[in-house]
């Protein structure tokens, strides 16, 4: 998310840096290079034009110029800006005073509809809702089926339908009904898509949403698609009104145009954004967050609540116990790999890292998810004594364990080493030292 333009804006300001002192000429050449980072991520031309216009008013003033540290002051103006076009402050789902809340989800053919619906009841029943699903595409054979089985791996009900009920009018409010009788607080309507904007569209969701008065109206777009989902939720806002956007395969837009201009262009919030095809990939969108992400500052906010949500307390205070008493097992090891899995995608997480310092190449870092999926068959193919106590691992155990695991003897022999050098830096890291020369030193089996 955002890798080419964060990288490129972070080469433009180490360029200020080196200049030492700013002047108005490297500030001109700086935010020329800004626009064309801004361009080349594909950020809408206005979006570009109205951000370096903002940044030169206020950057090129005296006290900026003069200041002691005037390129952390440029780059603190620039976050300010980028935060202001992203939207200044997360803009949260509102709710009806009388539930069940109706969530109309639309959107053009294979932006992500139904999986984002699924997501997103996911989110809503983990923050205290309790939402039903319905599907009203009547045209795609395989739609209503499709929000089944989403439901289903969510473990969320939907309403099925009645033979009878053919029109898309008729079983939204069949739903709104069922989901008030059984105590649903929200409903989420996953409407038919069209490969592209047409009038028959349009009219049937506007008689949904005259209907369903719902409190909110969310475009689902695709990031990767750039700018043509920037003019789709425009479209789609002048026709329907949208309340705001959800904004699918964030993970594999390195651009972020799409992201940049949406509020812009259609003055209505990013609401959501998709980080991945598991069912917990949907992201509540913060302006200042992403602004510090793509300034290479990184999102620790993001990083310690995923973290929180996914690591048992109790599990975290008696592994520190374990690491100040030298205890640190090989099933403690494989323990901490499982919990590291629960946060996500290993390389989602380490981009939230700022990008400075020792820290700096986190973000290159490539995770071979297999590789972990190793570590932990050949921790299970070993014996509670042998897990207990890795001295006791020897040339015949390792065959034995390797055979066991479906990996090598070299493979066994690679993790033990590793095993070795984590317990050294974790122990290294609960005595409060950084241990920079063992980190450095130390190649984890999945990087």
């Amino acid at each position: 998310m955002f890798d080419n333009l964060s990288d490129k804006l972070q080469r433009v300001f180490k360029n200020l840096r080196g200049e030492g002192k700013l002047s108005a000429e490297n500030m001109e050449a700086a935010l020329r290079e800004i626009r064309v980072a801004l361009l080349e991520a594909d950020v809408n031309f206005k979006v570009v034009k109205q951000l370096i216009e903002a940044v030169k008013e206020k950057a090129m003033g005296e006290e900026v110029l003069s200041a002691l540290s005037p390129t952390q002051q440029v780059i603190k103006i620039v976050r300010d800006e980028l935060t202001r076009i992203l939207g200044s402050h997360q803009s949260k789902l509102r709710f009806a005073n009388e539930p069940p809340s109706v969530i109309l989800i639309v959107g053009l053919q294979g932006s992500g509809k139904t999986t984002s619906t699924g997501k997103l009841a996911r989110w809503l029943s983990k923050n205290g809702h309790s939402p039903m699903m319905v599907s009203v595409d009547v045209y795609r054979p395989a739609a209503r089926e499709q929000l089944r089985v989403v439901a289903k791996d969510v473990g969320l009900p939907i309403y099925p339908g009645a033979p009878d009920e053919t029109k898309p009018i008729d079983l939204a409010r069949s739903a709104r009904r069922e989901a008030a009788n059984s105590g649903r607080d929200v409903l989420l309507v996953d409407t038919a898509g069209r490969l592209h904007i047409d009038e028959d569209l349009m009219v049937e969701l506007q008689q949904l949403k005259d209907m369903l008065a719902p409190v909110e109206i969310l475009f689902v777009a695709d990031a990767m698609t750039g700018q043509d989902a920037v003019k789709s939720a425009e479209e789609f806002h002048k026709r329907l009104g949208i309340t705001g956007v959800i904004l699918t395969k964030m993970d594999g837009d390195a651009r972020g145009g799409a992201a940049l201009s949406i509020r812009h262009v259609t003055g209505q919030p990013l609401k959501f954004v998709g980080v991945g095809e598991k069912s917990d990939a949907l992201e509540p969108f913060y302006p200042e967050r992403a602004a510090s992400r793509i300034l290479g500052m990184g999102d620790m906010l993001s990083f310690i609540e995923k973290a929180e949500e996914a690591i048992d307390k109790k599990q975290a205070v008696e592994m520190q116990r374990k690491l100040i008493e030298n205890e640190f097992t090989l099933e403690d090891f494989r323990d901490q790999i499982r919990q590291l899995r629960k946060l996500g995608p290993l390389e989602g997480m380490l981009s939230m890292m700022p990008q400075v310092g020792i820290l700096k190449d986190l973000k290159n870092v490539k995770v071979d998810e297999n590789e972990i999926t190793h570590v932990v068959a050949i921790i299970d193919s070993m014996t509670p004594k042998e897990r207990a106590n890795h001295m006791l691992i020897n040339g015949s155990r390792r065959r034995r364990i390797a055979m066991g695991s479906g990996t090598t003897v070299q493979e066994v022999n690679q993790l033990l080493k590793q095993y070795g050098q984590a317990k050294k830096m974790m122990k290294s890291f609960s005595g409060g030292m950084l241990g920079k020369k063992m980190m450095g030193k130390m190649k984890l089996p999945f990087m």
